[in-house]
């Protein structure tokens, strides 16, 4: 594509089109964009478009045309490492660097941003070795802004946040020679002019309230933070005074012209300091001795900041980054006088602790805790009980509280105590007073809970809380009160409480609560009848420990014991038909349709009551695929479909391994759903749907693949299904589900063994999906006639070594191994060394020598080490080649990798080339794929009964008997006598004695 005035002009209208309300209007321009996006002066016609006068391209083109090349970006600018395939031609490449970073700083905000990022994506792959002059056009803009500070700032903000977003990265990177280097390289070239912009912007702020000279600080305080993120620099050591003092004046700073009206948008001075509090707490957990001499000062301007912020939405971030500055210095040993005092702790508490914990109620002018509880039930859960309150006031609250009572345990417990017995008694006094038992609950789950894990919840609690009495008087009456509607917050609250202690209470408190928590299943609050379909999901997946569980679960509770334990099906039949009933009502319910809890603890109940559910299925395996049919129209709730998937698995592993004719039914409901899935292309489900195929394909007896399979399988080798990652396992699974059940007389009619091996050549050829490869030709091996295999197999080993030999990978190496080993087993030894070496004279010496002897070592895995093994043994003792031809020197070595393998721990050495598996290079979205746990494969041991060492003995002696000496002159030949001796005593500890 030429830059043409033409073809700039077909552009925008291109670019126009894509936000059409006519749909079909729209995808046909978004399809051409991406059939042209390959042409070279694509990107180029793209930045002309963006920097563009506004009386050629109004604001909205020009952001189109931002969003647009950023994602091109985004798509194309990595080089593919398999294919070494370029998608930007070289010289655009070079022309969009030299470009970019002044059509960025003249562009307006939006663009800017949009452009700023595209900056920040080609950086990651080419700043700064491919990209030197980066940090120079950056740092030109420093120069200009310093000779004319109080002109258009909208250089300098683009300047900074290329740089912000460029660094960003060094936030989360894990530490390696080539980060330093960059790190280095940026510290050299920038910290200097860095420095000098920070104070002639903040001499600037003594004469200037204009937001736009604040947001110039903010951004470079941002920038200080990446910069010093991975170790402290030393330039930011030697010149730590002119920063931090500045910091500190910052702190202090209150200029009503940069507040905001809004109760919920951040004005930029907060912003500001929001950012400053993350930059010390870096420095105070990292730089300690280094930042020692600021610390004190610190501390009292944060308490001052906290005492004087008000409680609106706008503040949170400020709040929560104050708090966690305070909770890093309670725990450095060498402030502790500064909190190791009554008055503090209920300063801290009536002051910062309980404010900020309080659940907070309807407020005309400010979002609240109460309108998520009633109006976005969603958002409440995600962040109460999935985890998601990691930026929340009452989090930061917690960590503060929580880092106290690990200092000063006894003191806090005092006085904290206090403060809890004083609300729930005004709880008591009032039911009014809702708000203070919340923060009570709150307050005793923090200083209780020292310990605990995603899974069981509460694991270690202080003694000095009696858990089961406070449970007793405050938590239980709230489960049981008949009114389930009444005082929701408390209800949900109660429930909280009992998931999250549910591993260190009694059992019997745990398992009473339970037809409590299924009562509470009809409540008509959203949060608190999912609150209780998540306990009953907790509860059901606790565990009975037995002899081998670690010292971790048996816990200790006020000089008690109490061990975990599991919830079976007699415990939950006296309510078993309410529970599901409750559980299934809840997917009717408004705002709870697709409720993930809810299927989970639909998926549990079931596999709890196992056979006690079989009976209810013909009525509920209904309801569950009616659901799945209205969720496929709109999968957008991965979690739900994930364990709505899970739950039908299960009923059919259930059924089937018990009855397995019962497949057929499970087929006739599942097979229309299947069929629209696959016809209307929904990605999401379509790596369920193959393995729900699978799963029912393998309840199939022997032979008897069936009509509609028969029907499918073309479908499954067509290469598209194959293009998308997520597909692969699944594909390759149901595919070897038909291998196995096919008959071997029906194998080449039912089967296109070309169209499977046009498979194993595709999976083979990535080094990310190699494995799948090896995996499907194994079952190939195993089940397919010799007759029909025997004239590719030639080929196919032609294949595996042209991968060898082009892109050799660790794991590649492990799984060819194996499975030249296992045609060994399958097809013998003398078979297999004859047919490499058809391919080329002495290949198989050659393989021995390169591959297998220094290699061996890395295969993993029982039943990997024993197919390896066995195979090895076959070579040796059946391979007239090895024992008495060319191959004769290699015996005694390949002899000792096998004690090796028996004896010694796996080589964990990889391949330079590994760092490729980081690989494929596909950077765009895809629906992924979760392994559904009902439908996983058993492992498959080909050689189940045999024992590899005694299959060494005794082939070892078979031999000796049929060729009485040789043995003995082969182990003269290739090692050491050391080595030959331990070899020897090894085998006299099988029985085996060398003749």
């Amino acid at each position: 594509m030429e830059i043409s005035t033409n073809n700039i002009n077909n552009l925008v209208k291109c670019l126009q089109a894509t936000l059409s309300p006519d749909p079909s209007e729209r995808k046909q321009a978004e399809n051409f964009l991406l059939s042209i996006e390959c042409n070279k002066n694509y990107p180029l016609l793209l930045l002309h478009i963006i920097s563009a006068p506004n009386d050629v391209n109004v604001d909205l083109v020009k952001k189109i045309g931002a969003v647009t090349f950023k994602n091109y970006i985004k798509r194309n600018w990595p080089i593919d490492e398999d294919t070494l395939q370029n998608k930007i031609h070289q010289e655009d490449r070079v022309l969009i660097k030299e470009q970019i970073v002044t059509v960025m700083l003249s562009a307006p905000d939006a663009v800017q941003k949009q452009l700023s990022d595209a900056i920040s994506l080609i950086g990651k792959y080419d700043f700064p070795d491919q990209w030197p002059n980066l940090l120079t056009t950056i740092i030109e803009n420093f120069a200009v802004f310093a000779n004319a500070p109080t002109g258009d700032l909208t250089p300098i903000n683009g300047a900074l946040e290329t740089a912000h977003s460029l660094f960003r990265k060094y936030r989360y990177e894990l530490k390696s020679q080539k980060l330093w280097t960059e790190i280095k390289f940026v510290l050299d070239t920038l910290a200097k002019p860095l420095t000098e912009l920070f104070v002639l912007t903040m001499n600037l702020c003594e004469v200037s309230k204009d937001p736009k000279v604040y947001n110039v600080i903010l951004v470079l305080t941002k920038i200080f933070f990446s910069l010093n993120y991975q170790d402290l620099p030393e330039f930011f050591e030697d010149n730590m005074q002119i920063w931090i003092s500045n910091f500190q004046k910052l702190l202090e700073l209150e200029i009503k012209e940069l507040e905001t009206e809004s109760d919920d948008e951040t004005g930029v001075l907060h912003q500001i300091q929001s950012q400053i509090c993350e930059n010390i707490s870096l420095y105070a957990q990292k730089y300690e001795e280094e930042f020692s001499s600021y610390m004190r000062s610190l501390v009292t301007i944060i308490w001052k900041l906290l005492i004087k912020t008000g409680s609106q939405p706008k503040y949170d971030t400020l709040v929560i980054n104050a708090l966690q500055f305070l909770s890093t210095t309670v725990i450095k040993p060498q402030y502790r006088d500064l909190f190791d005092d009554p008055s503090v702790f209920s300063a801290i508490c009536e002051k910062v602790a309980i404010p900020n914990m309080q659940f907070k109620v309807y407020d005309f002018t400010v979002a609240s805790d109460e309108e998520l509880f009633e109006d976005n039930p969603e958002e409440y859960i995600r962040r109460d009980i999935e985890g998601s309150d990691v930026d929340t006031r009452r989090r930061a609250a917690c960590d503060l509280v929580k880092a106290l009572s690990k200092e000063f345990e006894q003191v806090t417990m005092s006085s904290f105590g206090l403060y809890v017995k004083s609300m729930l008694d005004q709880y008591a006094a009032n039911e009014q007073n809702w708000r203070s038992k919340d923060a009570a609950l709150f307050l005793v789950t923090t200083l209780a809970s020292k310990g605990s894990t995603q899974r069981h919840g509460t694991t270690k609690i202080s003694e000095l809380v009696n858990l089961e009495e406070f449970t007793t008087m405050h938590v239980l009456p709230e489960l049981a009160n008949p009114n389930i509607n009444g005082m929701p917050v408390m209800k949900a609250d109660a429930i909280k409480y009992i998931v999250t202690f549910r591993s260190v209470l009694p059992p019997q408190v745990i398992v009473s609560t339970l037809p409590a928590l299924t009562k509470l299943l009809e409540a008509e609050s959203v949060v608190v009848r999912i609150y209780a379909a998540a306990a009953i999901d907790k509860i059901l997946l606790l565990k009975q420990p037995d002899s081998k569980t670690p010292v971790l679960f048996r816990i200790k509770i006020n000089c008690y014991v109490y061990m975990m334990f599991r919830v079976d099906a007699a415990t939950l039949s006296p309510f078993a038909e309410q529970l599901i009933k409750s559980l299934f009502g809840i997917l009717t319910k408004p705002g709870s349709e697709e409720n993930s809890h809810t299927m989970k603890a639909i998926m549990r109940t079931f596999f709890t009551l196992k056979q006690q559910i079989i009976p209810l299925l013909a009525e509920l395996l209904p309801v569950l695929t009616d659901k799945l049919t209205i969720v496929a129209r709109n999968p957008s709730q991965p979690e739900f479909n994930h364990f709505l998937f899970e739950t039908i698995s299960f009923c059919v592993k259930l059924v089937c391994t018990v009855t397995p004719e019962g497949v057929g039914s499970f087929e006739g409901v599942l097979f229309p759903i299947f069929q629209i899935i696959l016809q209307q292309d929904i990605l999401e489900f379509m790596p369920y749907t193959f393995q729900l195929l699978a799963q029912l394909l393998e309840f199939h007896s022997p032979g008897n693949v069936g009509d509609t399979y028969t029907i499918l399988y073309p479908f499954l080798l067509t290469p598209v299904l194959w293009e998308k990652t997520s597909n692969i396992h699944p594909l390759v699974r149901l595919l070897r589900s038909y291998v196995r059940k096919t008959s071997p007389e029906n194998f080449e009619k039912s089967l296109n063994i070309n169209g499977l091996l046009g498979v194993f050549q595709k999976l083979i050829a990535s080094k990310s999906q190699d494995q799948e490869g090896f995996r499907l030709l194994k079952t190939i091996i195993e089940h397919c006639p010799m007759e029909v295999l025997q004239s590719q197999m030639k080929n196919i080993f032609v294949l595996l070594f042209q991968r060898l030999t082009s892109s050799k990978t660790t794991k590649f190496i492990r799984e060819l191994i194996v499975f030249i080993f296992f045609c060994v087993i399958k097809y013998g030894a003398t078979f297999m060394v004859d047919l490499i070496d058809s391919i080329q004279n002495g290949m198989f010496g050659m393989l021995l020598e390169k591959i297998m002897l220094p290699d061996v070592q890395k295969v993993t895995g029982n039943i990997n080490k024993k197919i390896t093994a066995v195979g090895i043994i076959k070579v040796l003792t059946d391979t007239q080649k090895l024992i008495d031809g060319p191959y004769a020197q290699f015996w005694a070595l390949l002899l000792q990798s096998v004690v090796c393998l028996f004896e010694l721990p796996e080589d964990e050495t990889v391949y330079s080339e590994d760092k490729l598996l980081q690989d494929d290079n596909d950077n765009s979205y895809e629906a992924g794929y979760s392994q559904l746990a009902f439908a996983s494969e058993t492992e498959y041991d080909p050689l189940e009964g045999i024992e590899a060492k005694v299959f060494l003995g005794q082939s070892l002696t078979k031999l000796m008997n049929q060729l009485p000496g040789r043995v003995s002159i082969l182990m003269s030949q290739g090692i050491t006598e050391e080595r030959r001796a331990q070899i020897q005593n090894y085998l006299i500890s099988l029985n085996v004695q060398i003749m």
